[in-house]
């Protein structure tokens, strides 16, 4: 099993990036897909989630309106488009799948990302 996060950066305030999680080793669409991070000193918090099976998007409150998360089952992939970047939203990005069913879950390694100007 692996999940492999990709497009973390620097960007300055208001700038966009987009991240990708690339899945394998499990049946991807089973799967909940989400997005957490954890900035310096912090601990790790949930930032978006997509539903396994009708793929419905939930975000925390503090990255609405500025992310969104989509996913490609054909690529076995997950996306976290981020607009309009704030310092706050520094941190390491890490990917997650989860099975309700069986309770199994897995991490990626995460990836940076640094608002700064």
């Amino acid at each position: 099993v692996q999940l492999v996060e990709s497009g973390g950066g620097l960007v300055q305030p208001g700038g966009s990036l987009r991240l990708s999680c690339a899945a394998s080793g499990f049946t991807f669409s089973s799967y909940a897909m989400r997005w957490y991070r954890q900035a310096p000193g912090k601990g790790r918090e949930w930032v978006a989630g997509l539903t396994s099976v009708s793929s419905i998007a939930n975000y925390a409150d503090f990255v609405k309106g500025r992310f969104t998360i989509s996913k490609d089952n054909a690529k076995n992939t997950v996306y976290l488009q981020m607009n309009s970047l704030k310092p706050e939203d520094t941190a390491v990005y890490y990917c997650n799948a989860f099975r309700s069913a069986s309770g199994y879950e897995y991490w990626g390694q995460g990836t940076q990302v640094t608002v700064s100007s």
